[in-house]
């Protein structure tokens, strides 16, 4: 466990508001294309907002972040919410599905890019730099986790609906143990040994540095 100071804390404070935004623009990407594609299920229920309190889930939005930046995990990374989509209102089933699931990993990689962009800027205030460069780290993190294709991640919601339907009728029966079997990839390792290298060459394409 890292020592615990001052300097340390307000650190941990900006990265967590840094995670919190990411993920809410995150669900909210969800909601929006959701919208886009026909079902307002989202915006009735007040979820198309970048205010954190609809979206704040306790376990992915506080308690994981904090346990992980509590320990000096060099991960940092959590969920919102999810927000709610009803598929049976998209004008086109299948294009819904795929577009809606993507759209929160786009989200993140377009965060991604954007704070990349204020760092190469090179702001003179170096907590705003700091600032940036946790948000292209963070954002590019939750793209790829997002995208593995294991319920109930978004990659997950692709792969379905991408697989014939025999295959998609097997697939489906991870989901009960999903969430276990995201669990045991993260602390195993297993997981990093997959995500690491697509990370390390996005970062440095993003950042120009060598990861």
């Amino acid at each position: 466990m890292p020592h615990i100071s001052t300097p340390f804390l307000i650190e941990a404070a900006l990265k967590a508001l840094v995670l919190l935004f990411s993920i809410v623009v995150h669900e909210v990407a969800h909601g929006y294309i959701a919208l886009r594609n026909g079902d307002p299920t989202a915006k009735m229920l007040g979820r198309l907002t970048l205010n954190p309190i609809p979206h704040i889930d306790p376990i992915g939005s506080v308690l994981l972040p904090l346990l992980l930046l509590a320990s000096g995990s060099g991960i940092l990374f959590g969920w919102a919410k999810p927000v709610p989509v009803n598929p049976l209102n998209y004008r086109n089933y299948r294009w819904g599905e795929i577009t809606v699931s993507a759209a929160g990993a786009l989200s993140n990689l377009a965060l991604a890019v954007l704070f990349a962009y204020i760092l190469r800027l090179g702001p003179a205030n170096l907590g705003l730099m700091k600032l940036a460069l946790w948000g292209v780290q963070i954002n590019i993190f939750l793209a790829l986790f997002n995208l593995i294709p294991i319920p109930p991640l978004d990659g997950s919601h692709i792969l379905a609906i991408l697989l014939p339907r025999d295959l998609a009728r097997l697939y489906a029966y991870l989901e009960p143990v999903g969430f276990i079997l995201i669990l045991v990839l993260f602390y195993t390792g297993i997981m990093g040994i997959f995500l690491m290298p697509l990370y390390r060459l996005i970062a440095s394409f993003l950042l120009g540095l060598s990861y």
